[in-house]
């Protein structure tokens, strides 16, 4: 079969070139550019808990050197702090702040290297096409080359051209913020701590990076004057003496610029073969809400999709799924942002109708930067067919908690750590098997029928065992989705209802391809693949 073609070679591009290797599926990957990223401190990428451990599961081995987790974020308003939440040992993941230059560089090593992933320099996509088999795109650069692939997905940034010759409507609001920003090295009264000092009208951020350097913003009017490198020079050293005691402290001025914020979500996201990632398929950024890791979930989301159909075939339904689901995660975020901007930007309005309307507004900025809330928090996707038999601390259709689970060679490892292979994930919550012998536990209890439960399920899947789960009982079965999201909840081993469950999360299988169900044993006739537990 064709590989599949990645038009783009950013972040989302190469996330999702890795994630298809992962799951044993070729990509070519289209760069319009030169194959380099230069260096621009200034425009830089948070990473929550579940895109950190996705770039790093892709093989970024940058963000080691390159990022750094927030100590504790606080939020000042008119020179009082208001509010401090730590992170180390807490429950709290802290976020990972990284220059997107540095998150890209790791991303297209490890592309580099990987024997599924072709990257194509100096190749501009300028036309494509489609029949029931695969797309066929035409690219112009250092030579005029044919390429054939099995799918295509357009990761070409905001003036997408897949999206373009697609014919795709991009709607949308222009200018919805704009941002001075700079990156500075220097000595601050908190290190490591990232800061949201609130001054209204003013609004400042200090976010640290390693070695010492700091991102600063400055949320300017919406139809203001252009900022003047002296201008912004003096917005560095009244920050910095305000936060120091009255003196500006000694700086190295590294990178500056003005980030001009759009809000734009495209009215399709599927056209046949054809797909839309990231800043491609939307654009957001106001309030704290980051365009860069939702356009990670994007690849992370499409990739097994993509895989599946690559390896096994899939139904339309799954493939539609990626947009119904992406699109409304999005769409809710702006939503959002768009409800709340008249609150947090606005001079009248709920502000002076809402007693504590300013606390309010900070903590939805604070949530919005930290990854929770209505602006940060890891989406939830419904799945086509809610089963919970257990409840625990996690609904259907949202993300895993990130236990240590063991697998049957006796590896123990985070969750998080076993996604984006393009499997499905049963978690048996067994209290105490992480002191026994491997030998015994894959013989005793629950697990001999688990395991052939396991191995008769219509998708690749791996058994594991975690010795709790967040609101778990015992013998709990978890059904895990290859991006981490959770399908199912079972008391116990449930052949019938399990695969079940396995069928609804790739939406049914293609036509004559599903393995039917005998209705004496309740359990599938066919195993269609084996379970990974040897």
């Amino acid at each position: 079969m064709d590989p599949v073609i990645v038009v783009g070679a950013g972040p989302v591009g190469l996330s999702l070139a890795l994630a298809l290797a992962g799951s044993g599926v070729p990509s070519v990957v289209l760069d319009e550019g030169p194959g380099k990223d230069l260096p621009r401190p200034a425009r830089t990428v948070v990473l929550h808990a579940d895109t950190a451990a996705m770039a790093q599961r892709l093989g970024c081995t940058t963000l080691r050197d390159e990022g750094a987790y927030y100590a504790a974020w606080r939020t000042v308003r008119r020179g009082r702090d208001t509010r401090r939440t730590a992170f180390g040992d807490g429950p709290a993941p802290a976020p990972l702040h990284v220059p997107q230059h540095a998150l890209a560089r790791g991303l297209r090593d490890a592309a580099g290297t990987h024997p599924l992933v072709q990257l194509v320099t100096d190749s501009k996509l300028d036309s494509l096409e489609q029949d029931d088999r695969g797309v066929t795109a035409h690219t112009r650069g250092a030579e005029t080359t044919w390429w054939r692939g099995s799918y295509l997905v357009g990761c070409d940034g905001a003036r997408s051209t897949v999206r373009k010759l697609l014919g795709i409507r991009f709607p949308g609001r222009t200018a919805v913020e704009r941002h001075a920003v700079a990156a500075l090295r220097t000595e601050l009264p908190w290190p490591g701590e990232a800061l949201l000092h609130r001054d209204p009208p003013r609004e400042t951020t200090a976010r640290p990076l390693a070695d010492g350097v700091w991102r600063l913003d400055w949320l300017l009017p919406g139809r203001g004057e252009l900022v003047t490198p002296d201008a912004l020079v003096t917005l560095v050293r009244d920050s910095l003496a305000g936060w120091c005691g009255g003196s500006t402290p000694p700086y190295d001025l590294l990178d500056t610029g003005v980030h001009t914020l759009h809000h734009r979500l495209a009215r399709r996201w599927r056209d046949g073969r054809a797909f839309l990632a990231g800043d491609a398929a939307h654009l957001l950024g106001a309030l704290g809400t980051q365009g860069v890791e939702e356009g990670l979930r994007d690849a992370e989301n499409l990739a097994w999709k993509l895989a599946l159909a690559w390896h096994q075939g899939a139904s339309e339904a799954l493939l539609d799924s990626y947009e119904e689901e992406r699109r409304t995660a999005v769409a809710a975020r702006l939503r959002a942002a768009d409800q709340s901007m008249p609150v947090l930007r606005g001079g009248g309005g709920l502000r002076t109708l809402l007693p504590g309307s300013a606390r309010a507004g900070e903590l939805l900025l604070t949530d919005g930067h930290l990854g929770r809330g209505p602006l940060g928090a890891e989406p939830s996707y419904a799945p086509p067919v809610a089963v919970r038999e257990v409840p625990t601390d996690t609904d259907p259709g949202g993300p895993v908690a990130n236990v240590p689970v063991t697998a049957p060679d006796g590896s123990t490892v985070p969750l998080r750590d076993l996604l984006g292979r393009g499997r499905l994930l049963v978690v048996l919550v067994a209290p105490g098997t992480g002191v026994w012998d491997r030998r015994h536990w894959l013989g005793a209890g629950l697990m001999p029928r688990l395991a052939a439960a396991v191995s008769a399920l219509p998708v690749r899947t791996e058994l594991l065992v975690a010795d709790g789960y967040p609101g778990a009982p015992a013998h709990t079965v978890l059904l895990v989705r290859p991006d981490g999201h959770l399908a199912a909840t079972f008391a116990g081993v449930r052949p019938a209802e399990l695969y079940e469950a396995a069928d609804s999360v790739r939406w049914g299988a293609p036509e004559g391809t599903r393995a039917p169900l005998d209705p004496s044993s309740k359990t599938p006739a066919t195993p269609t693949h084996p379970a990974v537990i040897d």
